[in-house]
């Protein structure tokens, strides 16, 4: 089945909280998911059955300068549920997978993406620093993504959040149950040096998520690259002046 077409419109401010509340998917669907990670480690001995957040209730709505925010709150569940509610076709739509990504671009325009690794759940797919948030992103009662977005980074290709200059704004890309929330990240460097960088970061560590950065100038050249459309349209967008 092909991915749906984004909304794409720009967010001033993500205020989301953290709720602790049961998951009905998981615990409904327990012993189908028990097997279902079974057989994905199976697959993937490296997979890991952390805690991650998931969005439930949530809305988009207008601050009084007319900006448009995002509102509302996650919970916690073990990660081979996320996995299993995802590859089972998103069953309980009244949650959805909320998260940030690192657009890096480069001081000459470039963005650089990503292809993660083959012992990853997301094996072959290239696209920007991220990943699904999880406890250590909670501040208090609040979840914030672009500490999220900056931890990715970090972890991802070695790049601090220091030698980026971040966007004040979000993008977001809205094709329900996704909601993938954008910070472009510049970096004073060319797209040719970054990636040489990343690619040596990456080669010292056996585990890395990632296999390898790819630059991307044009919209041509997503064609020889596997990204998912709501990043290929996200990058088109932005090369048409977003």
């Amino acid at each position: 089945m092909s991915e749906p077409s984004a909304r794409i419109f720009k967010v001033a401010e993500l205020d989301l909280s953290f709720e602790s509340a049961p998951w009905a998917f998981a615990q409904s669907r327990a012993e189908e998911i028990a097997a279902h990670w079974a057989s994905r480690k199976a697959a993937l001995p490296r997979l890991f059955n952390g805690r991650v957040l998931m969005l439930g209730r949530h809305r988009f709505a207008q601050r009084d300068d007319g900006a448009t925010i995002l509102l509302g709150a996650y919970f916690a569940t073990d990660y081979k549920a996320f996995l299993a509610w995802r590859d089972f076709g998103f069953p309980d739509r009244g949650v959805c997978n909320c998260f940030s990504m690192a657009a890096l671009q480069s001081s000459d325009g470039a963005f650089l993406l990503g292809e993660m690794a083959a012992h990853t759940a997301n094996a072959g797919l290239v696209y920007f620093a991220s990943g699904t948030p999880d406890p250590s992103d909670i501040f208090g009662a609040r979840v914030d993504l672009a500490a999220s977005a900056r931890r990715e980074l970090r972890e991802e290709t070695g790049i601090s959040a220091d030698e980026v200059a971040t966007a004040p704004d979000w993008t977001v890309l809205h094709a329900p149950p996704r909601i993938a929330c954008m910070k472009i990240m510049r970096m004073a460097e060319t797209a040719h040096s970054i990636k040489a960088r990343v690619d040596a970061f990456l080669a010292k560590d056996p585990g890395a998520e990632l296999r390898r950065l790819h630059i991307v100038r044009r919209k041509q050249d997503l064609d020889a690259i596997n990204s998912p459309r709501f990043v290929a349209d996200f990058i088109a967008h932005e090369l048409q002046g977003g």
